[in-house]
């Protein structure tokens, strides 16, 4: 019996053996497994690292005018900026806010920090503070149930919604500063650098962070740039503005802006030549390679690509030139106003673009503002783009071209100026009363009649056999065709001018005879003085009309400031249209603009009839009814010398009520001055 029992008792045991003899062998098998077959993928598992790269932006380029003269430029400046690594909690994002509202001020300098933080901190963001100060006690507040039926963001969303205004009411401005610099790390995107500070770091701020990075994980000190004017306020209204560190790319305009590789708070052109050459100005980002290891902490960082600051614009505009012709403006508006302070009380400004005819290069672009509370002169050149005005007769040299080119008259012919009258509507005429006696084309613009342009107007309706006080026929399809010849002068479309959103004038709705009579003197549809510096120019290239432009040309960015870099691209002249019109008509408007300069009883005798160098030109006076008050806008065109024409000018002065050719006095010391510098 004994002997039985101690026989199955080995026998189990053998058993027992064997089984755990088996259970290691196949263990020992799947190890040699794993190690011999696949022991490489397993190790390359575990020391697996991802390569993330970020950007960093680089200045912009700068912008100088045709002389090599700085016009805008980068200042470096002292930054504190934050990179989260991968995986940043919310809870690490808070610890590091707490950490750096130690070492950096938040609130700019001179504000109360009370008003600032209410201004800039909403409830939202108070009660997501208090959240992550009371995680747990936060989500006990929503019951089980309710809990059930959302997903995460939802959850999140309804604890914030039970947070009472009691909970945030006790915060302090320490804890503010903490919840402002959170807010802002909030924005960074993970393995992407995002700009904490850039205006008023000191430099206190900037050695407290540096010699603290170890207990702020992700932040750093780096120089920045900011934008400076050397001209100061000189044509700042056209070079533009860029967005700031926490304006960043335009909310509008976000998608499109991220799609090209920028980040959130990049600074941006946002308007003028700043905005038109964005993605010249902007420059190439330097990128950095992030080595993270499967736990998200960085192991490794390179260059990857080298920055490279913005490409440099070269402009057209003589900056020497602009000076000059701002001063010219203001000496002569403060002159007439101070003069008759009463009559002129509603003019407030003058406009004026100084071109080269040929090629589209603008070389002054002034607008000048008076402010009568401070007694100042502000800058306004983009007035000249964006602002339209009844031109007045200056826009003649168009309708006689129209009224020769379309047939309604021939060269040569003439009209008896007196005045003219439509039954049921006011009389018309050249001047109060006046009558001027026979005139053919060349000298209706010398002498500025209305009534031959009148007749111009209303042949091309289908009258010509006009009579005083009687009713006229009248096709109204001729205010479109009158507008199709002077479109082809860029009058009323646009001048493809290399600047953000050009005005083309307001069109007048209409079309009665009256008015395309009034039309045809300039006194029904607005134009900017862009728009009349083409026409001028157009006629003084017999009849070729190019494109105004500010940028000459494109140098690639050079390291030292002593020298400016090699030329990647240059501006070319564009031509848009040649006016469908006979070399011989715009000849004989040409001889026309010369007789109201240079013979007795032109418009603009008394300022040039003297001048070397043979200005030719029309002016314009419009009537314009401003506040319940009667006043002129006094307009002038040029160009010089009339054979060869090297410059060409438009001169707008709005709201005049005594103006003593004050246009032509603007248009004559601006001549003299570019001739001068010559």
């Amino acid at each position: 019996m004994e002997k039985k029992k101690q026989s199955n008792f080995l026998t189990r045991l053998n058993i027992l053996f064997l089984i755990i003899f088996i259970l290691f062998s196949v263990l020992i098998i799947q190890l040699g497994v794993i190690q011999i077959l696949n022991g490489k993928e397993f190790r390359a598992d575990i020391e697996r690292t991802n390569l993330e790269t970020i950007k960093v932006p680089t200045p912009r380029g700068k912008i100088y005018d045709r002389n090599y003269h700085v016009i805008a430029d980068n200042q470096p400046s002292k930054a504190i900026t934050y990179t989260p690594a991968k995986g940043t909690t919310a809870e690490q994002r808070l610890l590091v806010a707490k950490n750096l509202s130690e070492l950096i001020n938040v609130v700019p300098k001179g504000e109360n920090p009370e008003m600032y933080f209410d201004k800039e901190l909403t409830e939202r963001d108070l009660k997501e503070y208090w959240y992550l100060l009371n995680k747990e006690k936060a989500t006990n507040r929503l019951s089980v149930k309710k809990r059930a039926n959302m997903d995460n963001g939802e959850q999140y969303n309804a604890t914030l919604e039970l947070i009472t205004e009691e909970d945030i009411s006790s915060f302090t401005i320490k804890d503010k500063e903490i919840i402002r610099i959170k807010k802002e790390l909030d924005k960074a995107m993970e393995l992407n650098r995002h700009i904490i500070k850039s205006e008023g770091v000191t430099k206190e701020e900037y050695a407290k962070v540096a010699e603290n990075m170890a207990m702020v994980p992700g932040v750093n000190v780096e120089l920045d740039w900011n934008r400076t004017y050397p001209y100061g306020s000189t044509i700042k209204s056209l070079l533009g503005t860029v967005t700031s560190h926490r304006e960043g790319i335009p909310a509008d305009k976000k998608e499109y802006f991220l799609s090209l590789g920028y980040s959130f708070n990049d600074r941006v052109g946002k308007s003028g030549l700043e905005q038109q050459y964005e993605s010249i100005l902007r420059g190439r980002k330097q990128q950095i390679g992030y080595k993270t290891n499967r736990q998200g902490d960085i192991i490794e960082t390179k260059v990857v690509v080298e920055g490279q600051r913005g490409k440099d614009l070269i402009l057209s505009i003589d900056m020497e030139l602009q000076q000059t012709v701002d001063r010219i403006i203001i000496e002569e508006l403060r002159k007439i106003i101070k003069k008759y302070p009463h009559d002129n009380r509603h003019m407030t400004e003058a406009l004026a673009v100084v071109i080269e005819p040929k090629t589209g290069e603008l070389l002054a672009v002034s607008g000048q503002h008076y402010n009568r509370e401070k007694d100042t002169f502000e800058n306004v050149a983009y007035k000249t783009i964006y602002e339209q005005h009844i031109p007045g007769s200056a826009v003649k040299g168009a309708t006689v071209l129209a009224g020769l080119q379309s047939g309604v008259v021939v060269q040569g012919e003439t009209f008896y100026d007196k005045p003219m009258k439509i039954k049921g509507t006011p009389e018309k005429s050249s001047y109060t009363n006046s009558t001027l006696g026979w005139l053919n084309e060349i000298d209706a613009l010398k002498e500025s009649s209305n009534i031959y342009m009148f007749n111009i107007a209303l042949r091309m309706g289908g009258e010509y056999n006009y009579q005083y006080n009687m009713p006229v026929t009248f096709n109204m399809d001729a205010f479109q065709e009158m507008r199709n010849y002077f479109y082809q002068f860029g009058l009323g479309v646009e001048t493809g001018v290399d600047f953000p959103n050009e005005a083309t004038g307001y069109k007048g709705t209409d079309p009665v005879a009256g008015n395309l009579m009034d039309f045809a003197i300039g006194q029904y549809d607005t134009y900017t003085t862009m728009q009349l510096a083409q026409y001028v120019s157009t006629i003084a290239n017999d009849g070729l009309r190019v494109k105004p432009h500010f940028l000459k040309e494109v140098r690639n960015p050079n390291t030292s400031d002593e020298t400016i870099g090699s030329v990647y691209k240059n501006m070319n002249t564009e031509a848009i249209n040649r006016i469908e019109m006979d070399l011989v008509n715009i000849k004989r408007v040409q001889e026309g603009f010369r007789r109201v300069f240079q013979e007795p009883h032109g418009t603009a005798f008394a300022e040039f009839h003297d001048k070397k160098y043979n200005a030719v030109g029309k002016t314009g006076t419009a009537e314009n009814e401003f506040e319940g008050d009667y006043t002129e806008n006094l307009t002038l065109i040029s160009y010089a010398p009339m054979e060869n024409p090297e410059v060409a000018l438009a001169i707008v002065v709005p709201h005049a009520g005594q103006g003593e050719h004050v246009n032509a006095i603007i248009g004559e010391r601006i001549l003299d001055a570019y001739f001068d510098m010559k």
